[in-house]
């Protein structure tokens, strides 16, 4: 995701979330390979990296930032190219809880989430549920297809 997306405050990046996601992640998905920040020093950007992707994707990130005014984004990216977004942040193209579809993610396809919840540890099983519905079924339209997942 880049600035652009977003209009009004995302706030500060908040690392007790992104190391509550970090430790949920890998307690629940045996395909994560490895995790780190984009800076040891001042993170901005949770990273997991997955052994396997949707589809025929042979491995997958997710890049990750959560922030003091519970904003979020996880960002989905695979070894073929496909994109989505599950998002929470003020912008001018959507709801503020809000989905971008593969492969893509564009900023203009944006569509309400079925992510209701706000809580961190809520958000981030729902995320995963997701994508884990999708990555099992082989079918990226699962992704935002859930009532108030988890």
């Amino acid at each position: 995701m880049n600035g652009n997306d977003r209009a009004g405050e995302f706030g500060p990046i908040y690392l007790p979330a992104l190391q509550r996601i970090r430790d949920l992640w890998l307690e629940l998905e045996p395909l994560v390979d490895e995790t780190g920040y984009d800076d040891v020093v001042s993170p901005t950007e949770l990273q997991i990296s997955l052994n396997d992707g949707l589809g025929n994707a042979e491995s997958a990130r997710l890049d990750i930032q959560w922030s003091e005014l519970g904003m979020y984004s996880f960002h989905y990216v695979d070894s073929d190219d496909v994109n989505w977004r599950f998002d929470r942040h003020p912008n001018t193209h959507s709801p503020e809880i809000h989905f971008h579809r593969p492969p893509e993610a564009a900023t203009t396809d944006a569509e309400s989430s079925c992510i209701d919840v706000t809580e961190v540890s809520l958000v981030t099983r729902a995320v995963h549920a997701m994508w884990r519905a999708a990555y099992e079924d082989g079918d990226i339209e699962q992704l935002n297809s859930a009532s108030n997942p988890p």
